[in-house]
């Protein structure tokens, strides 16, 4: 059982920035962030790898970055020039080498003026 510690949610206008952070409590093979906004479904917004390889999707390219400290199983997804169509619940997800994946409890972020 891997246990999720999410943080870094919040209000923001549009054009600012936010950072958020997934602490694992054991090693894990791929981290990612979804994220679920209002009314519609959890999509995939970034994923990274032990290995560092990253995959963004269309919509946040160029503006998140995501990235992990594997001595401290930790994820962060630094998000830049936020629009209000990234306003959303943002989840973490983990993936050890073996076994089932884990899902966070999920951190608002609201872009508004």
């Amino acid at each position: 059982q891997v246990q999720l510690v999410e943080s870094g949610g919040g209000l923001v206008q549009p054009g600012g920035s936010l950072r958020l952070s997934c602490a694992a409590s054991g090693s894990v093979f791929r981290m990612a962030w979804y994220r679920q906004p209002p009314g519609k479904q959890r999509e995939l917004v970034a994923d990274i790898v032990s290995g560092g390889s990253t995959h963004y999707a269309s919509s946040v390219k160029g503006r998140f970055t995501i990235s992990r400290d594997n001595a401290k199983n930790t994820v962060y997804l630094q998000m830049n020039s936020l629009k209000p169509e990234d306003t959303a619940v943002y989840y973490c997800n983990v993936h050890p080498l073996l076994g089932p994946d884990y899902w966070g409890q999920g951190t608002q972020v609201t872009v508004s003026s």
